[in-house]
């Protein structure tokens, strides 16, 4: 069972990175609804999906959905992704959940098997580096939801955001009934998912449910500011060991504790081989910066 459980700990071998990764929007990527940018500079690592579905508010729609797994799919075994970041290009918007008028035209198997795909693309935000959700606008419903399967979240003050479907006559169906009592604990997602009730930014920064919360600027992209900074304070971490910091805590909160302290032995033990960790050492005897390049 240990070998097993060795197996499925152990991060993918790197991989070539993906090729026109830049910030430049050719005439096709300008009309998708998911684009792709890597940072220049400084800032190289932290890479930037861009949400821009203006016309329905960003919501979950076919096309969106597949995009956005096309993304996830290209960029997942990237090591040059140190950190995604989710963003909107649409102002006063995240996500607005799902698209109910799309929704509206489907068979009930149909909406089973959306539901059902909706779910996996949650799944696979749990992406193997840090990521973060700069929510500068609504994201309700499966909004929040895809906010919830991101580590971090940021947002306005001013935001909306809440799992509202009950007032739908639906619940959450992709992945929110459980994260949200992973994140705030069982009565408060109750609470919350029984009642349907939307939160401001700072309010669900008082609850612990976004980890900052900042007043929205004139531009609306305060939020987006505000995740690009944290993202600019993981970027010179060894990139090995805070991916696998993330599985360590990600798999052990699932199980008891002395499931987890193997799960954490077994993260560390794949982390003791690195160049980086002999990276760390020598730069704290020679009182310097580490430089940490990701093997």
């Amino acid at each position: 069972m240990l070998r097993a459980l060795t197996s499925a700990l152990r991060l993918p071998s790197p991989r070539r990175p993906l090729q026109a990764r830049g910030c430049a929007a050719n005439a096709a990527a300008a009309n998708r609804e998911i684009q792709v940018c890597a940072l220049p500079g400084p800032d190289q690592g932290i890479t930037e999906i861009l949400m821009n579905r203006p016309s329905a508010r960003n919501a979950l729609g076919n096309v969106f959905v597949s995009e956005l797994l096309e993304a996830l799919a290209q960029l997942r075994e990237d090591r040059q992704v140190r950190v995604l970041i989710f963003r909107s290009g649409v102002k006063g918007v995240f996500c607005a959940g799902a698209d109910l008028k799309e929704r509206e035209q489907m068979s009930e198997a149909e909406v089973g098997v959306c539901v059902q795909r909706l779910r996996g693309l949650m799944n696979e935000i749990a992406f193997p580096a840090p990521t973060i959700a700069a929510m500068d606008g609504f994201a309700l419903g499966g909004g929040l939801e895809l906010a919830l399967a991101c580590d971090l979240r940021v947002a306005a003050s001013s935001a909306v955001m809440g799992l509202i479907e009950t007032t739908r006559g639906l619940l959450p169906g992709a992945g929110g009934t459980q994260r949200l009592p992973r994140c705030l604990g069982v009565a408060l997602a109750k609470e919350l998912i029984f009642t349907g009730r939307r939160l401001s930014g700072a309010q669900a920064q008082a609850l612990g449910l976004v980890n900052h919360a900042v007043a929205q600027n004139e531009e609306g992209n305060a939020a987006y500011h505000r995740a690009r900074a944290l993202a600019q304070e993981i970027l010179p971490q060894a990139p090995t060991a805070v991916r696998l910091g993330k599985v360590a805590i990600d798999r052990g909160t699932e199980v008891d504790i002395a499931s987890g302290m193997a799960i954490e032995g077994i993260c560390y033990a794949q982390n003791i081989p690195t160049r980086d960790r002999l990276e760390g050492m020598a730069a704290f005897r020679e009182k310097r910066p580490p430089r940490f390049v990701g093997e």
